[in-house]
């Protein structure tokens, strides 16, 4: 009988590991229309052709695109496209007052200008910049994937399955907050982004 309990016993542990592992993913942009999302700033979040499309305004300032929900341990995928000037990032356990953005940014931007990097707004600014060698694995004007994984104060990125930096941070895991993609000031910026979805952790 204890057998058997046993066996009960180590079952159940292992259906709860399995489950625990494969959380479903989540898809934040639903394709249509920008449901979910907050439009922080004066520069253009439009969707077009099942794609956000982001673009400087006139006023050719800051802007964000953040979630509503905010999302603490996580795998985040997305594609990223930058049809112009690329300087743009994924932020993420981040707060906003109107386009004043305080937390974490996953950095996109062109050739040379360290995308995967991690960079502290209104903070300590560069945490960690990938080895200049990786900056081949970006394909500017193609379709990119990057992948974000943030669990406690740890966060690692890639590029196109190449990974780009490793970084453990105390302050980073006591941060709370939405997801956020960006557009630099400066103008004529255009990126575009696709299949963004997350998978909790």
């Amino acid at each position: 009988m204890a057998s058997f309990f046993s066996k009960v016993l180590v079952l159940t542990i292992m259906c709860c590991f399995v489950a625990s592992c494969a959380a479903p993913k989540v898809s934040l942009f639903n394709g249509d229309n920008l449901d979910g999302w907050v439009n922080n700033g004066e520069e253009k979040w439009f969707v077009e052709n099942g794609e956000i499309i982001c673009e400087s305004g006139p006023m050719a300032q800051y802007g964000y695109l953040s979630t509503e929900k905010f999302y603490d341990d996580f795998e985040l995928t997305l594609e990223f496209l930058q049809a112009a000037d690329g300087n743009s990032g994924v932020f993420f356990r981040s707060t906003l007052e109107g386009t004043k953005i305080t937390g974490w940014q996953a950095e996109v931007a062109p050739p040379g200008s360290n995308t995967g990097g991690i960079y502290e707004s209104y903070g300590r600014g560069w945490l960690i910049k990938p080895d200049p060698e990786k900056d081949k694995a970006l394909k500017m004007g193609e379709w990119n994937k990057m992948k974000i994984r943030v669990v406690g104060p740890r966060v690692t990125t890639w590029l196109n399955g190449t990974e780009m930096i490793d970084l453990t941070d105390e302050k980073i895991g006591e941060g709370k907050g939405a997801i956020a993609l960006q557009i630099h000031d400066g103008g004529g910026i255009r990126v575009r982004w696709r299949n963004i979805e997350l998978k909790p952790l």
